[in-house]
């Protein structure tokens, strides 16, 4: 068995946009392996994002195969590709992604819901996810009474409390200060230390500095890979 947890084998995607036809990834072959922090950096119109949604099973490749834990996951529908997503990825997006006039616990609740677990149960697996992410004393707070750090929070405990074999994060703390933005950086690299994978997708240097590992790429081809200065 392979230790890695995401393998992409000349993986091609290609879009039609209005008559032309665009290839946002060009070959990209990666493997990721579990428990590693790993950083996808690019400027806007790389791929970047593009390479997130085909390992994060929102999208799938032209061409290519895509694995995950050596399963090949290419050819999923989209049905079964829910399913995968929502036992083994848990999602950071930039924009929180919240819902206004519902509680922390609640919205952490919320993917439990599309797991089929009971109501009890879901309550005590939001609150000990969002108390692993320090937020105890917040557990009835609306996403308006927090600050955008706290918000952050929320979605990490949010992205945790499937108990998930990555976790992804998308640019997650471009709506924050730079304050906020150390503090969610040091959960994910204290997530990291503890086994997970996390896979974090940016376009700032500085941000992805905070990985292990960090993999460029441009024009839709992965031009660098490699140790950060900073591991």
């Amino acid at each position: 068995m392979s230790s890695s947890i995401v393998k992409l084998q000349s993986v091609k995607k290609k879009y039609l946009l209005g008559e032309e036809l665009v290839e946002a990834l060009a070959g990209v072959s990666l493997e990721i392996k579990k428990g590693e922090f790993a950083a996808i950096i690019g400027p806007s119109g790389s791929g970047k994002s593009t390479l997130m949604h085909i390992i994060g099973l929102l999208d799938t490749p032209t061409e290519g195969k895509v694995f995950l834990d050596d399963r090949d996951i290419s050819t999923l529908n989209e049905n079964e590709r829910a399913g995968l997503r929502n036992k083994h990825i848990g999602f950071v997006f930039q924009s929180f992604n919240l819902l206004p006039k519902t509680t922390a616990v609640d919205n952490v609740e919320l993917p439990l819901i599309y797991s089929g677990i009971g109501q009890r149960e879901r309550i005590r697996l939001a609150k000990e996810a969002l108390i692993s992410v320090g937020l105890k004393d917040r557990l009835g707070h609306f996403p308006s009474q927090l600050s955008g750090g706290q918000q952050q929070r929320v979605a990490i405990a949010r992205a945790l409390v499937n108990k998930p074999d990555i976790i992804m994060a998308d640019e997650p703390t471009g709506n924050l200060d730079s304050k906020s933005g150390r503090e969610i950086m040091d959960l994910l690299k204290s997530l990291s230390r503890e086994g997970k994978t996390v896979i974090l997708v940016t376009h700032d240097m500085d941000v992805a500095k905070n990985a292990r590992r960090i993999i460029k790429i441009i024009d839709g081809k992965i031009v660098s890979d490699g140790v950060s200065s900073r591991a």
